[in-house]
């Protein structure tokens, strides 16, 4: 009985080192399981590290710099308050964050992500929700919230593809969004330090809390 549970012990152990890591360390120190994250596992700083190094558009933009999803992000939450100016200021933080979950997981072009199986879109739930426990929001949106945000996301995209992606506005609206209106903003790259220290201003402004 003692060889038994001795064999017991050594295969659970087997068991453990051959299980695959699903944590990612962050400079902050902090280790967020990508699998089962915990919201006291995230850090504003991580976040607006990571998405001013993520590539909008795989990187096919124009400019000496990537165009960011921090930038992206920013942007997206410009237009939502335009867009919906009575909308308190928690689902404009909301808007702001939505692509966090790409801090660790990257931007993927919507054609491919569309391939996907059904697993990629529960990480990236999973790590969506626990964004928002941790900055005091709910973990699942109001609809119109969702909604309003996408309205905007698109939006966005499509002033990114027409200025610095090569689209034509023809292409834009047959393959990413027909606006019926569109903000004249102009948008220019920035370097990785300054789209992450924006992002961050965004969020205190917004009244996010570290």
């Amino acid at each position: 009985m003692v060889k038994n549970s001795s064999k017991s012990k050594d295969q659970a152990a087997s068991s453990r080192k051959a299980s695959p890591r699903a944590w990612q360390r962050m400079l902050s120190g902090r280790r967020l399981d990508l699998l089962d994250p915990s919201p006291m596992d995230i850090e504003i700083e991580d976040i607006a590290h990571g998405l001013a190094r993520v590539a909008r558009w795989n990187g096919q933009t124009e400019g000496d710099w990537a165009f960011s999803v921090a930038q992206h992000s920013v942007l997206v939450e410009r237009l939502f308050a335009k867009m919906n100016p009575d909308a308190p200021r928690k689902w404009r933080l909301a808007c702001l964050l939505h692509d966090a979950p790409e801090y660790v997981i990257g931007d993927m072009i919507t054609p491919f992500k569309a391939m996907l199986s059904s697993e990629y879109a529960n990480v990236e739930k999973r790590l969506e929700t626990a964004v928002h426990i941790r900055f005091g929001l709910p973990g699942d949106l109001p609809q119109w919230v969702h909604v309003a945000i996408k309205r905007a996301d698109k939006l966005a995209a499509f002033i990114e593809a027409t200025q610095l992606a090569g689209f034509s506005e023809q292409d834009a609206r047959q393959a990413i969004a027909r606006p019926r209106t569109v903000p004249k903003i102009k948008i220019k790259p920035q370097p990785p330090n300054e789209a992450a220290d924006a992002y961050v201003r965004r969020f205190r402004y917004l009244g996010g809390k570290a």
